[in-house]
């Protein structure tokens, strides 16, 4: 099997009810020896939420092998005017099978190993918005069937329970929680689901 299908991606987005935009944005990129994913919360919902946390997006895009630190002073220097963001950074590199999730502010991880063991990160408070701000960052190892979910504030801790996990792809996962969600949101939603195979 080849690296670029060793990581198996699923996101379920929906907005916030009463609002035509997400306020949430997301990303990923993969090459043969890196894979990146981001959650981009911005503060609030509607129209200028969707502006600050698609301006961190863009920012990620234009070089996501740029180091954590860079991506955040840039994206700072972005959102001035703006609002303020959340975000989750998390980079896996393919070769020696390390993690390592980089946040501000509340967007969750879960890792789930092959053997069922749920871990989850504690967010940091605050946002990135104008001023410095130092990432909580966290690292580890994975193995093949490892799941990583990257959540925004919208994702419900209950909403994220055992059977969701027993799924055998990244999309059965995030239909298994479109499934069994409440439908009306009330806030912007966003569940990345990353399986490594």
């Amino acid at each position: 099997m080849s690296v670029y299908n060793r990581v198996d991606v699923s996101v379920y987005q929906k907005v916030k009810q009463g609002n035509v935009v997400c306020g949430d944005s997301y990303y990923y990129y993969q090459d043969e020896n890196h894979f990146l994913c981001v959650v981009v919360d911005g503060l609030g919902s509607g129209f200028f939420a969707h502006e600050s946390s698609q301006a961190v997006v863009d920012v990620i895009k234009s070089d996501p092998l740029r180091p954590t630190t860079e991506i955040i002073e840039l994206s700072n220097r972005r959102l001035t005017g703006k609002r303020g963001v959340v975000l989750g950074i998390l980079r896996l590199d393919l070769k020696t099978l390390q993690f390592t999730y980089s946040s501000i502010g509340n967007i969750g991880l879960m890792t789930i190993t092959s053997e069922g063991i749920k871990k989850r990160n504690i967010p940091m408070s605050g946002y990135l918005g104008g001023y410095p701000r130092q990432a909580k960052v966290v690292s580890g190892v994975f193995t093949s069937n490892t799941i990583f979910v990257m959540f925004s504030d919208g994702v419900q801790s209950n909403e994220l329970t055992h059977h969701l996990f027993r799924e055998s792809s990244a999309e059965a996962v995030t239909d298994a929680f479109r499934f069994h969600m409440d439908q009306s949101r009330d806030d912007d939603t966003t569940l990345a689901v990353i399986k490594y195979n």
